[in-house]
């Protein structure tokens, strides 16, 4: 019995691969112009939702992640605070299993309170390892007023991330079961 098949490997190696190119070329970008630290949570939220919905399977966010960060310091080594996301994906996927698959996905407003409350908690986590292990205690409380604002800064990310993701597997989800004319 297999657990993954070749179409969620394939799923995940695509969606690692987006999530780690963006984040290490076009996040330093979005970064250096505003000093807001969302769109990679963002991006990777709507990512480990599409792995979510894809594959509703424990373990399948996780590997995402890992190999997202694999990518991201192959291609920039300088962006160790890539390895919070490694835990952002762990937490999404503990309390998606948690909370249940049908419950995040298949129920409208159900799916709706749980991915936000998944996406903020799991995005928080990554703010909060980021601003304690990887960035400035000056600039933090200079900026954005410490540890905690940063963190919800990232939660905001996971909102908007959440939102988009969520409006992508509801398309994708017609579209499937949507008969051809």
């Amino acid at each position: 019995m297999v657990y993954l098949n070749t179409r969620h490997i394939a799923a995940i190696a695509m969606c690692a691969a987006l999530w780690g190119v963006v984040n290490a070329y076009i996040a330093p970008i979005f970064w250096n112009a505003t000093h807001m630290p969302f769109f990679c949570d963002m991006l990777g939220i709507i990512l480990l939702t599409l792995i979510l919905w894809w594959t509703r399977k424990l373990g399948a966010a996780t590997i995402t992640g890992i190999i997202t960060t694999i990518i991201t310091l192959i291609l920039n080594p300088y962006a160790t605070q890539s390895l919070a996301f490694i835990a952002t994906s762990i937490v999404f996927d503990i309390l998606t299993r948690l909370i249940g698959y049908q419950n995040c996905l298949d129920k409208p407003l159900s799916s709706i309170v749980s991915l936000l409350f998944i996406s903020v908690v799991s995005t928080a986590v990554a703010g909060v390892i980021i601003g304690n292990l990887f960035m400035n205690p000056n600039l933090l409380t200079t900026m954005f007023g410490g540890v905690t604002f940063f963190a919800a800064l990232h939660a905001v990310g996971g909102v908007i991330g959440s939102t988009i993701g969520l409006v992508l597997v509801r398309a994708l989800s017609t579209r499937i079961t949507t008969p051809k004319v």
